[in-house]
């Protein structure tokens, strides 16, 4: 079933001194969405969001929630809320201090306040006994569920994440990315969150958006901008990829001069004229002869790294490296310095403009 929208953008522009952070962007938010914002640094993201949350004002174009302009409406009139990077708790109170915080500004009487903070305790899998610890003692792991659930006590319709994790060590970090993807759904919020990692984008997100330079450059799900990138900068941002400059060759195919190479292209070249064909390293393979592949490359193995289930190979193809990534049950059965034939069907890449 089609969601409505709770958050529409409508060229929404920020410029400072002369300079467009954020230029013109067109986007519509479902209500229950977790929609993800990805791009380098730089990118216009985060000035994004601060507009969203009402911390800055936009130079031009429209913020419109549930059908209302709120372009001037300050951060602590909007329904929203925003979980920051350095989380923002106040060091000097509790646990539970903290998360009454916004319902004891509300003027909610001290009991309501601790059942609701009690809920939110177990919602977010912290023992009630915290209600009473120094939020000093707390590890990074539960300060960042106590500044989450501070956020859900304001009750908010979106909830705004500045990078939440980007503190925090890898193993803790892939844990708090499942809660929150299963706090999302068990609260039925509206989240929208920006991130430099497209891992963590990738894992939680309903939809990503792909910001470069002030433009959202592509929005889609996880699967279609990780499959059906539209352009170089997407494909190479969202993973690992194997990319070669080709050209239309006039005979169907495609040319590589960077591997001295003619490819098979994944879809007919009506006006294609110059790009990249793009391989991700999951689609390559080793070969025991060139026919076994619509698209083949000689070369030398170069180097090999174990990542757990899957094992990553280094392949150079004279000056050009190429990723080749097997489940380790798939594991290339040589030694490095090997001469390999590796290769892909024309169906597993992807052209793209650059």
């Amino acid at each position: 079933m089609t969601r409505a929208p709770i958050l529409e953008l409508r060229k929404l522009t920020k410029t400072f001194a002369g300079f467009t952070a954020v230029n013109a962007i067109d986007l519509t938010i479902a209500e229950g969405e977790f929609f993800t914002i990805v791009g380098p640094s730089g990118s216009g993201k985060t000035t994004m969001i601060r507009m969203l949350a009402g911390m800055e004002t936009p130079s031009s174009g429209d913020i419109i929630l549930r059908g209302e302009r709120i372009n001037d409406v300050p951060a602590n009139k909007r329904p929203t809320c925003m979980v920051f990077q350095s989380l923002a708790l106040f060091p000097h109170r509790t646990v539970g201090q903290n998360i009454e915080f916004p319902l004891k500004i509300r003027g909610v009487e001290p009991g309501k306040r601790k059942e609701r903070a009690l809920q939110l305790l177990d919602q977010l899998r912290l023992p009630q006994n915290y209600y009473g610890k120094s939020v000093t003692k707390c590890s990074g792991g539960e300060r960042q569920r106590v500044a989450l659930a501070r956020a859900l006590a304001y009750d908010p319709e979106i909830l705004f994440f500045d990078e939440p994790l980007s503190a925090i060590d890898y193993k803790l970090r892939k844990t708090l990315e499942k809660e929150l993807k299963d706090i999302h759904r068990e609260t039925g919020k509206t989240f929208l969150y920006i991130t430099h990692s497209l891992e963590e984008a990738m894992v939680m997100s309903d939809r990503i958006g792909v910001m470069r330079a002030g433009e959202m450059v592509q929005v889609g799900t996880p699967n279609e901008i990780y499959t059906a990138p539209n352009t170089r900068f997407v494909s190479e941002f969202i993973g690992d990829v194997n990319v070669f400059p080709v050209v239309a060759n006039g005979n169907g195919k495609l040319r590589s001069d960077t591997v001295g190479a003619e490819f098979l292209p994944p879809r007919a070249l009506d006006g294609f004229a110059a790009g990249s064909l793009v391989v991700r390293p999951e689609f390559l393979r080793f070969l025991d002869r060139p026919d076994a592949a619509q698209n083949s490359l000689k070369g030398r193995l170069y180097n090999e790294y174990a990542l757990g289930s899957r094992i990553q190979y280094q392949v150079r193809v004279g000056e050009t490296v190429l990723i080749v990534e097997k489940l380790r049950q798939q594991a290339y059965q040589g030694k490095l310095d090997d001469e390999v034939l590796i290769g892909w069907d024309a169906r597993d890449s992807i052209l793209v403009n650059d």
